[in-house]
């Protein structure tokens, strides 16, 4: 049974579940999970969690990724990529002082209407599955920053560039926005997410290289901890004689701590409230909350 976060080099053709399931047979376990869908077809960067961690799916900071993406220019889709039904071509007229200058517009924030090829829902029912049975329906603008945008290379109609953006950026749309704003129209290319959650495409592992190290005994060494995803949080130690108070999941007050390190604030309106708690022996058992008011260490997210 494993247990922590891989970081999985999605290959183009998979989807997100599709990464999953193989793992799945590899691993030989059920409970896996990911986070940060990728389209079938991105490739790049898939955080998984695997035994314990999956609790970890639905909190892990992952706002901000970066991408290396390829615009097309001239061509419009239905799903704003390639894998799309083309909907229009077009002559591209701009020169490419003109696409830099757009292209380096769209750095700051700015309101995205999402694509109809998307799982967000709309009075319960999933766009995709809207767009699939041929219905397009208005979608809500959504605020979005585009940290970083610097483009590698220009060989119109296509433009490759790098992007570091905030969580819920769709980089088809970004795509479509430019290609607008151009008035030849665009779609998204390609894409490789380069960096999420803290990870880099440069340390993924693809489905071939997991499945040669749970042969040969070796992936134990690729697993990264549950508490290592949380580096700022301060980390305290149970007493000893109060690990069975931690090991039923109850809360404790400080008079229970044998030992805490640096970085831990009591006082109002402290923005990271945070902390790693591990029983006396050093065994990390989960994330507690500190309340001030009553000056107690609750249980967040516990992974005995």
């Amino acid at each position: 049974m494993y247990d922590g976060i891989l970081n999985v080099y999605k290959e183009p053709g998979f989807t997100s579940f599709d990464v999953v399931a193989k793992l799945r047979g590899i691993l030989h376990q059920k409970k896996i999970g990911h986070t940060g869908t990728l389209d079938p077809q991105a490739e790049g960067v898939l955080v998984v969690c695997v035994g314990k961690a999956t609790k970890l799916c639905d909190i892990l900071p992952d706002h901000d990724k970066e991408y290396e993406a390829t615009l097309l220019l001239g061509v419009t889709t239905d799903t704003e990529d390639m894998t799309g039904e083309v909907q229009k071509r077009s002559d591209v007229t701009a020169t490419e002082e003109e696409v830099q200058a757009v292209i380096q517009s769209f750095i700051g924030s700015y309101e995205q209407v999402p694509p109809m090829y998307s799982a967000i829902k709309i009075n319960g029912q999933k766009l995709y599955e809207l767009a699939r049975q041929g219905k397009v329906v208005e979608r809500q603008p959504r605020p979005i920053t585009i940290y970083e945008l610097e483009i590698k290379d220009i060989q119109l109609p296509r433009v490759i560039f790098r992007i570091k953006c905030s969580r819920g950026t769709y980089i088809r749309s970004l795509c479509r926005d430019i290609g607008e704003q151009l008035g030849c129209g665009g779609c998204m290319e390609k894409l490789v997410r380069e960096s999420a959650c803290g990870f880099s495409v440069h340390d993924s592992l693809r489905l071939s290289e997991i499945e040669a190290m749970v042969q040969e005994g070796r992936l134990e060494q690729q697993l990264h901890s549950i508490d290592s995803m949380y580096p700022q949080y301060p980390r305290i130690q149970i007493a000893p004689e109060w690990n069975k108070l931690v090991y039923n999941g109850n809360k404790f007050q400080k008079r229970h701590i044998g030992k805490m390190t640096e970085g831990f604030q009591e006082e109002e309106g402290n923005q990271m409230p945070y902390v790693l708690v591990y029983d006396a022996e050093g065994i990390f058992l989960g994330i507690y909350e500190y309340r001030l008011q009553t000056q107690e260490f609750v249980p967040y997210k516990m992974f005995l």
